[in-house]
């Protein structure tokens, strides 16, 4: 098993769908990654060399924001839309959906989580 970017790698997989696996890449970044990293597409995880894991770092380092960066600009945005006073951040803040989804019938759990931290 490969430790790549804090996640654990399934060494059987091609290193395009491995890497879906990072927080913050998708396939089309994954397929990206593989394009810059050498010749072929198919090639498995247990299957690359030793300095290949560390040119794959190197490619998503540079290029795209993964995991706890990634994460803090989220919160960032999501903390930025409370203290301006924002529809969505209310939503936000109320552990309700921010992007108009219907909660009449749908969103039980967002609701339940609300109502647990209520009580506590």
């Amino acid at each position: 098993m490969s430790y790549i970017l804090g996640t654990n790698s399934n060494s059987n997989k091609r290193v395009k769908i491995a890497s879906t696996r990072i927080f913050g890449i998708g396939p089309k970044k994954a397929i990206q990654v593989c394009d810059q990293l050498g010749p072929s597409e198919n090639i498995r995880v247990n299957k690359l060399t030793k300095y290949q894991p560390d040119q794959i770092v190197r490619i998503i380092g540079q290029n795209y924001l993964v995991d706890s960066e990634l994460e803090r600009v989220i919160q960032r945005g999501i903390k930025r839309l409370i203290s301006i006073g924002r529809y969505r951040g209310f939503r936000h803040n109320a552990g309700l959906p921010p992007r108009g989804q219907r909660t009449h019938t749908n969103a039980k759990t967002c609701r339940k989580l609300k109502h647990v931290l209520i009580k506590s």
